[in-house]
């Protein structure tokens, strides 16, 4: 990994975590609300708590963390799935 910043791990509740993998995606922040029926605030405050326990202060270093911790992959790097563009589309 380029640089020489090291991450600490965090404990993040499952909703967390499924908006760490939609940050992962490319989503905005509005389109994680659609997807997830929530209010567009309520997925401001999970990122801002997100950054806060990761102790990251955006997207880019959240994304660094979370691959670091196998908590999302990318181009089937790590273990999980991530959605497909096709499951961005919001009726």
């Amino acid at each position: 990994m380029a640089g020489s910043e090291t991450y600490t791990p965090a404990t993040l509740s499952d909703r967390e975590l499924q908006i760490i993998e939609l940050v992962a995606a490319g989503l905005t922040n509005q389109k994680i609300a659609q997807k997830l029926e929530i209010s567009k605030r309520t997925v401001d405050n999970h990122i801002s708590n997100v950054l806060t326990k990761t102790k990251t202060y955006n997207r880019v270093a959240l994304l660094r963390w979370a691959l670091q911790w196998g908590k999302v992959c990318i181009n089937e790097v790590n273990c999980c799935t991530l959605p497909t563009p096709a499951d961005e589309v919001i009726s």
